[in-house]
């Protein structure tokens, strides 16, 4: 199966006479043979003819039926694409699933590491919908290798609309860092080459720290962001992290983005050059608005002047009457 498709293939369920009915409800789910049961086990080569052809599209279309889970028995998977929590959102979506019920299956995978729980591949907000209202998940459920979740996930991505250009970003920078090749994540994504290499510039640029702390920023767009990380420049990352303030997301990025406008930056500090006898230079003096910084060039000279701090604050107090 080609990579490309890989998200198409999996989510095609069968078709069946009873629709949703052919759903398969409580343990008996996942044994052997069932409606949910994704590991059937392969007819033998020997199968042959009608009846061989027979019972191959059977064994397929127990493959492709659709199950139900606890949804206590769900598990998260894969790299992380929302970068905000949106509680009022999750709140709505649990109110729509309570009126009208699931009509979107998710897709599960058998967990890898826990027998008998699952892990989500796509869906994963209404797996936590469901979950508050205490609602069993409607779920395709198929037999995904590490590498074939994460892409799976990236192609699902790349259909939604509300993910911000950051979030698909930072999306894709995980993909690179797992491993995965750019023809690989370009091709999950349904991204050319030059425009995943501009969104992983970017994404590589402005720090993942900052990108947290502002979230998805969902009104700020690709040149937005360019422009950010053109500005970032030699900035301390506790810095950006600090200016990243406000209730929304947006705001935080219209914080940071305008904090490092150099339009709007503050002049550099007065400086003055600290001159000594026949006119040696010995350091300077920095003002702002937080207080004075000496600097002393001449190591013994700054040793020396630490030594003598309480007679030249003497000579200080004397000649200003204190």
């Amino acid at each position: 199966m080609a990579r490309k498709d890989l998200l198409k293939s999996l989510m095609t369920p069968a078709v069946s006479g009873e629709g949703e009915s052919a759903s398969s409800n409580g343990p008996d789910a996942n044994a052997p043979g069932s409606a949910g049961d994704a590991r059937a086990t392969p007819l033998p080569r020997s199968a042959k003819g009608a009846i061989g052809a027979v019972s191959q599209s059977i064994a397929e279309l127990k493959k492709r039926a659709l199950i139900e889970v606890p949804a206590d028995m769900i598990d998260d998977a894969g790299l992380r694409d929302r970068l905000d929590a949106d509680p009022a959102g999750l709140d709505a979506l649990a109110e729509s699933l309570r009126l009208y019920g699931q009509q979107v299956p998710v897709l599960l995978r058998h967990s890898p590491n826990v027998e008998g729980r699952y892990e989500v591949v796509y869906g994963r907000r209404r797996v936590a919908a469901l979950r508050r209202i205490g609602q069993p998940v409607r779920a395709m459920l198929r037999d995904l290798s590490d590498a074939d979740l994460i892409i799976a996930q990236g192609q699902e991505n790349s259909a939604r609309k509300e993910l911000s250009f950051i979030e698909k970003a930072s999306f894709a920078r995980q993909m690179v860092e797992m491993g995965f090749t750019r023809k690989v994540i370009g091709d999950a994504l349904h991204l050319d080459k030059t425009v995943l290499s501009r969104m992983l510039g970017i994404a590589d640029a402005v720090p993942a720290a900052l990108i947290t702390a502002i979230g998805a920023a969902p009104s700020a767009g690709r040149d937005r962001w360019r422009l950010m990380s053109e500005r970032i420049g030699d900035t301390p990352l506790p810095r950006l992290v600090e200016l990243a303030a406000g209730e929304t997301s947006d705001a935080r990025f219209e914080a940071v983005l305008a904090a490092l406008d150099p339009a709007g930056r503050k002049p550099a500090p007065a400086r003055t050059i600290l001159s000594g006898v026949g006119g040696a230079q010995l350091g300077q003096l920095r003002r702002t608005g937080k207080g004075r910084t000496l600097s002393i060039e001449d190591a013994a000279l700054g040793d020396w002047i630490a030594a003598n701090m309480e007679e030249i604050h003497r000579r200080f107090l004397k000649e200003h009457g204190e």
